[in-house]
């Protein structure tokens, strides 16, 4: 089921399975994708990486995911366009932004709780009924729809990554993450984005902390990979021109930072993926 409007908004929602999961593949220029898995033993390549996914479990991915179905059931398919609904213009409504969508740590996965899956199943069926509805209200209800959906996913997400339980610090997280998301090419260091969120180092650090997940710095750090590897796996650069891509002044340098991280060079993880 599409929904199409007049100034190219767009949202898609489906039950999908291995004979309709190409969709997967589809560009959708400034889209966001929700998946949610109703079977065990899902396994798709994202950015060059097998994952598994479980019943019941979430992921969220953006238009730069590059994303392969390798082993799937059904699935719960969600996507909309940024002229559909812009999560980051409405930040204050559904506060996704840094930890769903656009963050730079690791891939967002939830796994629905029990206790909160009749909201999801319930909250499921009135998307349906809403997207088989045609009068001038239409887009306003899908739009109310989409954002009680996000709202619940963020919420999961934030008990299970247990984030700082005051908001002020769950906030500059989420500023952190999208800053790191939108820079990581020309800022490298904690410091830099201290100074854009009017912060000291010592501050992020303590706050991050909290959360015991990783440090700021490797936030950062883990964004540069992800991109390292994207370009490695799906872009025709040369090895020298991804290096300057991701903001390193040489190549050596790009080396040995892949290959700490990575535990193999550049060059070998290139050839890794292109036998695959």
């Amino acid at each position: 089921m599409k929904f199409l409007g007049s100034i190219e908004e767009y949202l898609q929602l489906e039950t999908i399975d291995h004979t309709t999961c190409d969709i997967l593949k589809e560009p959708i220029e400034s889209s966001l994708t929700v998946l949610w898995f109703e079977e065990d033993n899902n396994e798709l390549t994202i950015d060059g990486k097998k994952c598994l996914f479980n019943k019941h479990e979430i992921v969220f991915l953006t238009e730069f995911h590059k994303v392969t179905p390798t082993r799937i059931g059904t699935i719960r398919f969600l996507r909309f366009n940024r002229p559909f609904y812009c999560i980051l213009d409405h930040d204050t409504e559904v506060g996704c932004k840094g930890i769903l969508f656009f963050g730079a740590s690791q891939l967002p996965i939830i796994k629905i709780p029990s206790s909160e899956l009749d909201k999801f199943e319930t909250l499921w069926k009135m998307f349906i009924i809403e997207m088989d509805s045609d009068d001038s209200l239409q887009i306003e209800m899908l739009q109310m729809m989409l954002k009680r959906y996000l709202i619940l996913c963020a919420r999961v997400y934030k008990a299970q990554e247990n984030y700082p339980s005051e908001k002020a610090h769950s906030d500059i997280v989420r500023e952190f993450s999208f800053l790191v998301e939108q820079h990581f090419k020309t800022r490298h260091t904690v410091t830099e984005y201290a100074e854009l969120l009017f912060k000291s180092p010592k501050t992020l650090s303590n706050i991050f902390s909290k959360i015991g997940f990783k440090t700021p710095l490797q936030y950062i750090q883990d964004r540069k990979m992800l991109e390292a590897k994207r370009l490695l796996h799906y872009s025709s650069l040369a090895i020298k021109e991804i290096a300057v891509e991701i903001g390193f002044d040489d190549i050596q340098a790009f080396s040995r930072f892949f290959k700490k991280h990575e535990g193999i060079s550049p060059s070998e993880f290139k050839q890794h993926t292109t036998r695959e």
